[in-house]
């Protein structure tokens, strides 16, 4: 079985829908989300709705955390703080339920998934070096841990430290690797340099695992933001990858 794992979303609706055709192209049956469905874009309803109707497991972000109660947007930069306010008004109280019932952490089968840490998986901590990353394998009691929030891919194995990030074309035998905790990157809102959606397949029958990029409708996803009012900024870093 090839599953998808698809890492903060964050409202983008192009994007989401590319990744989607992408994996199912590849064969992914089952979607896995890392969190942060909404924030920052403009499209929050219509991801929360297709990602509950995946089959598959999602855990909580911050964003989602946020979106979903009414508490202070304190810590977040103010265009975050202005999506989420935008966001809680656009979503129904139903969704916000549905998101606020997310699991911040949830184990299927031989891999776990986690928003931000498994040390402290609510304190949304980063883990962007080897040293952050040694607190979350300590707790990591699967082979697998996927992770989101930085919005940047990266692998870091138990024993070994960061690892080269794999070829798109090659990917890695998993079945020859250590403990890894593998950030999926950004379907939404990358941040590594590079604009295209970002996401992960793990092939479970042969334990091989492999990172996508998929060119979407950017310039749609970015009216889209300007549209809805929204900090210019966020429709900029699009074309990005900021």
């Amino acid at each position: 079985m090839r599953v998808a794992i698809l890492g903060d979303i964050h409202a983008n609706l192009p994007a989401l829908e590319a990744v989607l055709a992408d994996a199912r192209d590849y064969g992914c049956t089952e979607f896995h989300c890392l969190g942060d469905v909404v924030g920052y874009n403009a499209n929050p309803s219509e991801c929360l709705e297709i990602v509950r109707n995946l089959p598959g497991a999602c855990v909580l972000g911050n964003h989602d955390e946020a979106a979903s109660h009414g508490n202070p947007l304190e810590g977040f930069s103010s265009a975050a703080a202005l999506s989420l306010e935008w966001t809680r008004g656009v979503l129904s109280a139903e969704q916000k339920a549905w998101l606020g019932a997310l699991r911040p952490q949830r184990q299927i089968r031989k891999t776990t998934l986690v928003h931000a840490t498994l040390d402290s998986p609510c304190s949304w901590g980063y883990v962007r070096t080897f040293r952050e990353a040694e607190l979350s394998l300590a707790c990591q009691r699967t082979p697998l841990c996927f992770i989101g929030h930085t919005h940047v891919p990266k692998v870091f194995a138990h024993g070994v430290g960061e690892m080269l990030l794999f070829e798109e074309a090659e990917g890695v035998d998993l079945s020859k690797s250590p403990k890894l905790l593998i950030n999926a990157g950004s379907v939404g809102q990358p941040r590594d340099g590079d604009w295209r959606a970002a996401y992960m397949i793990h092939d479970e029958g042969s334990d091989g695992l492999w990172m996508r990029r998929v060119k979407y409708d950017v310039e749609s996803a970015s009216r889209a933001v300007l549209d809805a009012g929204l900090p210019p900024k966020l429709a900029e870093r699009l074309h990005k990858g900021v």
